[in-house]
């Protein structure tokens, strides 16, 4: 399995634990505020030695024991490599707790990985409530039936959770968030994400909200009867 970033050490990515993490290439989204944009669009023009394999990352992870606490996998979209299970395989055999980073367009890839013990904890985007989905995803046609079952699986409690909205001005409103409460409703946690611009975005321009328009969209979340945090801010 060929990964396009690595951070040895992070103590953001994994809640309440010491990890690494992996950039997985590709996406099938094509949202515009996109953090990794590279990753989604530019895979063709990385150099070659620059990719990761894993093998180099499952020796790195050997000299880790006991120093690192787990492992995140992120991207692009995780779910698109075929390989990722075999890979969280290798993972799991050295006592690494792993998290997943999803967009949920995969609801019986997630189940797989899940019920065979393969992942701890899954942080799934929610891109904004469904009327505006397509729009916020960049796909106008995008099919939400997936991305439903993926909620309604989380929903179920079978592993660890979070879902999160990255947050922008002129994209989300506090009706939206009031939309994605009630869909969500009965998570144990929500994270609304301010936008940062990255310098590398599918659309140039985009703006983070101000601080009272991000409290604006928690006072609808808690309203609708979510656990509330922002990051950003």
């Amino acid at each position: 399995m060929i990964f396009y970033g690595f951070q040895k050490m992070t103590l953001l990515d994994y809640p309440g634990k010491v990890a690494c993490t992996l950039f997985t290439g590709g996406c099938n989204l094509r949202c515009p505020f996109c953090h990794n944009a590279g990753l989604v669009t530019e895979l063709a023009q990385v150099e070659e030695n620059s990719l990761i394999r894993d093998g180099e990352v499952l020796t790195f992870l050997k000299k880790r024991q006991g120093l690192l606490d787990g492992v995140c996998i992120t991207g692009g979209e995780p779910l698109l490599q075929k390989e990722l299970p075999a890979f969280l395989r290798s993972v799991r055999s050295l006592g690494y707790p792993v998290k997943l980073d999803t967009n949920g367009t995969f609801p019986d890839r997630l189940r797989a990985l899940v019920e065979e013990g393969l992942v701890d904890y899954v942080a799934m985007d929610i891109k904004n409530s469904p009327a505006k989905y397509a729009m916020t995803a960049g796909v106008p046609n995008l099919e939400l039936m997936p991305i439903k079952q993926s909620v309604a699986y989380l929903l179920e409690g079978h592993v660890d959770y979070e879902f999160r909205t990255t947050v922008l001005n002129d994209y989300h409103t506090p009706e939206d968030i009031s939309a994605i409460a009630a869909w969500i409703s009965g998570a144990p946690r929500y994270f609304l994400q301010n936008f940062e611009d990255s310098g590398h975005l599918l659309r140039p321009g985009l703006r983070p909200l101000p601080r009272e328009a991000l409290e604006s969209l928690r006072t609808a979340a808690e309203a609708g009867g979510l656990t509330v945090s922002l990051r950003g801010v």
